[in-house]
């Protein structure tokens, strides 16, 4: 079985987690997650943990006990704590605003660029140079920052652009006559 399949998830006292045939829903203080239930796996859930079982001895089964471990494990962390990605924009004017559920940027077109968030994503600009994009949904959060990041790459030159706070932008060299 695969090691990270093997260890349990543990459920805070403040989460609950209802389980049917084909779904599980994780309810916690920030929101409600539900997600569809692999045939591959079982879970059971004893006190203040939920255990990933293989259902069958085949390599897809163990693959999607770790998987699944993964995705339930950052469920829990969604509806207690919440995600968020940090992105900077680097460069002269690149500006930033947010407004509601829209995100105003400026990233140096002929026109500014106005993103709408989807339900459950909240976006903040403490600076006009900075972007948090908070939610409970892991993957929706990093979706929404890989959106926001693909308006305007950071290139290699100059590292102009919107990028993650994070990310290391190797520079090259320009050409030398």
């Amino acid at each position: 079985m695969s090691r990270v399949g093997k260890n349990p998830v543990p459920v805070p006292s403040n989460v609950e987690v209802k389980m049917t045939s084909t779904e599980i829903t994780v309810k916690g203080p920030l929101g409600t997650l539900q997600r569809n239930l692999n045939p591959d796996v079982t879970i059971e859930h004893t006190g203040d943990q939920l255990l990933v079982k293989i259902a069958n001895n085949s390599k897809q089964s163990n693959a999607m006990s770790g998987t699944m471990r993964a995705l339930l494990a950052n469920m829990v962390h969604g509806v207690t704590k919440g995600f968020e990605k940090k992105l900077l924009l680097v460069g002269v004017g690149y500006r930033a605003a947010a407004a509601g559920e829209l995100l105003n940027l400026t990233l140096g077109f002929s026109h500014p660029v106005a993103h709408k968030m989807p339900a459950g994503i909240k976006v903040e600009t403490p600076t006009q140079t900075e972007i948090l994009i908070k939610g409970i949904d892991k993957q929706q959060v990093g979706q929404v920052a890989a959106e926001v990041r693909a308006y305007r790459k950071p290139e290699p030159y100059k590292g102009k652009g919107v990028r993650y706070a994070d990310e290391v932008i190797v520079m090259k060299e320009t050409k030398k006559k």
